[in-house]
């Protein structure tokens, strides 16, 4: 019996986490709404990334069954605390209690999958030149959005946002690799080499 081969799930994991990044930086530019935003990352970003996440997990790729099950994750849980906030800013849920959220604690739930990233930014130094300009941009921008919400810097949003937008372009740049090289058959879009030898 002729064994099957099995389609990439980083493809979708970079769309998913790619096309909803870049939605939420328009909406930091003020090109489009926040509802489109919360609907992309709750189906896209959310759900659609995590299911590729555990599908890396039978490819054996920690790095991608991590990042992609983990960003995911991200995004459904920052859909539902800009819900919350929603919510209480209309009266919905009372502004106060177990449920209760506000800019701080946003700002300390970004703290923590900085940390989180910086685990796997190192991790991409392994991987390729593409996954160290995603991971290095990501870096940058969690560290932006920490400052812009703890530290109450307004004043980096737009530097952020811009990062933010460079961090959507490059896995949109490895989602093509993947798929150009299969369909066209040759490498169009080259992804570098690792910056650090395995073993």
């Amino acid at each position: 019996m002729a064994e099957t081969n099995m389609a990439n799930p980083a493809v979708v994991g970079l769309a998913g986490f790619g096309t909803t990044t870049l939605l939420l930086q328009l909406h930091n530019f003020g090109l489009c709404g926040s509802g489109v935003v919360f609907c992309c990352a709750m189906a896209f970003g959310g759900m659609t990334q995590l299911i590729a996440g555990y599908q890396e997990f039978k490819t054996g790729n920690n790095f991608g069954y991590c990042a992609f099950t983990a960003y995911g994750a991200f995004w459904i849980a920052l859909g539902l605390i800009f819900l919350m906030l929603e919510l209480q800013a209309q009266g919905v849920i009372p502004d106060k209690g177990a449920l209760h959220v506000n800019g701080n604690d946003l700002g300390w739930f970004l703290v923590a999958y900085t940390v989180f990233s910086f685990v796997l930014w190192i991790g991409s130094f392994a991987v390729h030149t593409a996954m160290v300009a995603t991971f290095t941009t990501l870096m940058i921008g969690f560290v932006g959005l920490d400052l812009e919400f703890l530290a109450e810097m307004s004043s980096i949003k737009f530097i952020t946002t811009v990062d933010l937008t460079l961090c959507a372009l490059c896995a949109f740049y490895m989602m093509g690799h993947v798929i150009f090289l299969q369909v066209y058959g040759r490498d169009i879009l080259p992804v570098g080499k690792p910056w650090v030898k395995k073993g």
